[in-house]
């Protein structure tokens, strides 16, 4: 029986691994399928794909299994990257899904390889782009004579911020963390603590 992994991966910020994590989630509860393992990968998009773990992918998928990404641009870091770990899917009888981009969660037809080279080369231009731009900002920056990075003491947006009351009216009348991250649906334990405690 085909079975539904999922692929999260982010740089540095933990937030957006979790909002991955979450929209995958989502989706799997909307199609009514469940997601055997989560291969998560936290590292820098510049390394290699041995570094970032994708061998990790090959062991664990079998044929006729299904992988789940948010977007292409989360599978590799440039459009050869890309398009070889899709040929090595394919070579495998493995589906894909971009949750983001429906259109390329088909099989290997013309058009799906079509626009999956479009939307790679798309994604690692505007890689390009936001790269180049920051360098850009951040040179002005050091021009100004701005203090870079987050100031100690500053406190970040997190995604529980929103259900902080709610948060709050749990954990007092003595609710699990765990029974907590169920009932808002987001988030996980180790995360959700470290909020309880920096937070409450």
């Amino acid at each position: 029986m085909s079975k539904y992994y999922a692929y999260i991966r982010v740089s540095t910020d933990k937030q957006t691994l979790e909002n991955q994590k979450h929209k995958i989630l989502e989706f799997a509860f909307n199609k009514k399928i469940q997601i055997e393992d989560f291969i998560e990968v936290e590292v820098s998009s510049k390394k290699t794909q041995k570094e970032r773990l994708i061998d990790d992918l090959f062991l664990k998928l079998e044929e006729n299994d299904t992988l789940v990404i948010t977007e292409l641009s989360r599978l590799g870091r440039n459009m050869l990257e890309i398009l070889n770990l899709i040929e090595k899917f394919n070579s495998k009888n493995i589906k894909l899904i971009f949750i983001n981009q429906p259109e390329l969660s088909t099989d290997n037809s013309a058009l799906s390889n079509l626009l999956i080279s479009i939307y790679g080369y798309f994604a690692q231009t505007e890689r390009e782009i936001i790269s180049e731009r920051t360098k850009q900002g951040l040179a002005v920056a050091r021009a100004k004579g701005k203090i870079l990075g987050r100031q100690k003491g500053q406190i970040v947006k997190s995604m529980y911020d929103e259900h902080k009351d709610k948060i709050e009216e749990l954990y007092k009348l003595g609710l699990s963390v765990q029974k907590i991250v169920k009932y808002i649906g987001i988030g996980t334990q180790p995360s959700l603590r470290s909020w309880i405690i920096n937070r409450l």
